[in-house]
């Protein structure tokens, strides 16, 4: 998590929500990501796709097969489901979002819903750490449109 906490902090220096991704596949990173939907004008440049695009890429199969994500922000339904359709083993992510989170906040795509792939998955990984650069990135954001 603290890789993905690094991605978050890339994202941050670029005036995007800082959330950050890391793929790992037999203890090695494979892929990192982080937000660039402002940067791209793209809503799907969310960390989470970014490094599953990049990790498809290296492994030269859309089929993530025993790869683990680090995520520092729960998945939103968009990111839940990439992670259901590359076939993502585990998930483990930071801090939840009571707002668009699809990993048990507003619902839960990993666990409600009976598709052919399932994702394991554990919340609360460095948790305050995870939710403290997101706090401070919308007060310093608030504060600018004062």
């Amino acid at each position: 998590m603290l890789e993905a906490l690094k991605e978050a902090k890339k994202a941050y220096a670029k005036d995007e929500v800082p959330v950050g991704a890391v793929i790992v596949k037999d203890g090695k990173i494979i892929a990192r990501g982080h937000n660039l939907k402002e940067l791209k004008c793209d809503t799907t440049k969310h960390a989470e796709i970014i490094s599953i695009q990049k990790a498809s890429k290296k492994l030269q199969s859309w089929r993530l097969i025993d790869c683990e994500m680090y995520v520092t922000l729960e998945p939103c339904a968009m990111c839940a489901g990439a992670m259901i359709q590359s076939r993502i083993s585990k998930l483990y992510f930071g801090a939840s979002d009571l707002k668009t989170g699809a990993v048990g906040s507003v619902l839960n795509l990993l666990e409600d819903y009976k598709f052919n792939h399932q994702v394991e998955f554990q919340g609360g990984i460095l948790k305050n750490e995870c939710e403290n650069i997101l706090k401070q990135f919308f007060k310093e954001l608030r504060n600018r449109k004062k």
